[in-house]
């Protein structure tokens, strides 16, 4: 084809969010070349989660960036408060946690994938390309072996022997190459930012009668989540901006002067479609989907990060030993990434659709002021506890290994291949 740029690389990755740079970062430091594509110029996107799980901080330690890492600009929550209409409980409780880190970290995630982009950027087979948007994947014999991208250089085709798919809940492997399932998910969210009170600490966490919302300090301005019935945003447009403002400011009253100066327009504010859904299968030859590309989460407890993150750690660990052996992952091994992750997974949606689902505003049922969650964290004072874990480490923790258990792996993989 004329005018296209044509490469090769070990493995191309679909792209830069938090799964994608930490496969990338990884995998370069396995020793395997790898190509990151983010269609975006920058990571600096207002309303993406902050929240950094204790087991993402382990993997840091275990990478020797913790250090480094928890230097950036950072608040951390050893316990997660909740304000209900019947008053205060600990959502989450982080601070017997193993590991050394009892705590999660709200960080703006661009800063996250800032820094997961440039210690990627300290091995030699890291690279990240920027505004580069993959339009297709290329595929041989029912294989995939590469994508074709747009970039403001121009198209460029990019060969590999792995491609992942990392590039969220509007994957382009969705409804395509891989099958969905059913979605389901019991709200939808409306972002918004708003000027911090002075003086004024306000709860992470507020629930009522018909309401959830979640405040994020930000230093001087709060990044606010706010939880309305799934697909109702047409009717709180509908309702007027004077509405929406009016039932924020009784929820935070005082910030109230704060929203009518500041929350001026709908474009203040930012839908959500929150999805909750998963691939029937991650892979197919030559093709592995890992993060939301794979399962959309909603973000309640900010898991998805987490689940992300946990996706890719497990995904380098399985298949670094044979693409630097040079050789393309098999089918088994890319079943075997999707089956040691699809458990946890699992779990994670069950609470977000069942346990958590009458925190929740919802257009078929009226609100209620004790949700079964608050009900059985003030019944059970160990919950808090096993939330935290459950949350923080996840079900099935996955640990980076030391880049000399690799390198035995890849010697013995070779050997045997040899023989």
């Amino acid at each position: 084809m004329s005018g296209v740029t044509t490469e090769s690389v070990r493995v191309c990755v679909v792209g830069g969010g938090p799964a994608g740079l930490m496969t990338g970062l990884l995998l370069a430091r396995s020793g395997v070349e790898v190509l990151v594509l983010e269609k975006h110029a920058d990571f600096l996107r207002d309303f993406r989660g902050d929240t950094v799980h204790p087991s993402t901080l382990r993997a840091m330690d275990e990478l020797g960036l913790a250090t480094e890492f928890l230097a950036l600009p950072h608040v951390e929550l050893p316990r997660l408060p909740m304000a209900t209409a019947s008053g205060p409980v600990i959502f989450a409780d982080f601070r017997s946690l193993p590991g050394g880190f009892p705590f999660v970290a709200f960080m703006p995630q661009w800063d996250v994938l800032n820094f997961l982009a440039e210690a990627g950027g300290r091995y030699p087979g890291f690279r990240l390309i920027q505004r580069a948007e993959v339009t297709e994947l290329i595929q041989e014999h029912d294989t995939v072996v590469g994508a074709r991208v747009r970039t403001p250089d121009g198209p460029l085709e990019v060969r590999s022997q792995l491609v992942i798919a990392a590039d969220g809940r509007n994957s382009i492997v969705r409804g395509g190459l891989l099958e969905v399932a059913a979605s389901a998910a019991p709200m939808d969210v409306l972002w918004f930012r708003v000027g911090k009170p002075d003086g004024e600490r306000l709860p992470t966490v507020r629930s009522g009668n018909g309401f959830f919302i979640v405040c994020i300090d930000r230093g001087d301005y709060l990044q606010v989540a706010y939880m309305i019935p799934k697909g109702g945003f047409a009717t709180v447009k509908a309702a007027g901006l004077a509405a929406f403002r009016a039932d924020l400011a009784a929820i935070y009253p005082s910030l109230t002067a704060r929203l009518a100066a500041e929350i001026c327009t709908w474009d203040d504010v930012k839908p959500l479609d929150v999805r909750v859904d998963r691939l029937r299968r991650w892979y197919r030859p030559g093709l592995l989907a890992i993060g939301d590309a794979a399962h959309a989460m909603s973000p309640a407890g900010g898991v998805g990060i987490n689940l992300a993150v946990q996706d890719a750690i497990a995904a380098a660990r399985l298949l670094a030993p044979s693409l630097v052996a040079g050789a393309r992952p098999s089918v088994a091994q890319l079943r075997a990434v999707q089956r040691r992750r699809e458990f946890p997974m699992r779990v994670v949606q069950f609470a977000q659709l069942r346990l958590l689902s009458d925190l929740y505003p919802n257009a078929g049922r009226p609100g209620t002021d004790k949700p079964l969650l608050v009900r059985l964290l003030r019944r059970f004072p160990g919950l808090p506890r096993a939330v935290a874990r459950v949350i923080g480490l996840g079900i099935r923790p996955e640990h980076v290994p030391p880049a000399a258990d690799i390198a035995g792996t890849v010697t013995a993989l070779t050997k045997f291949r040899e023989n």
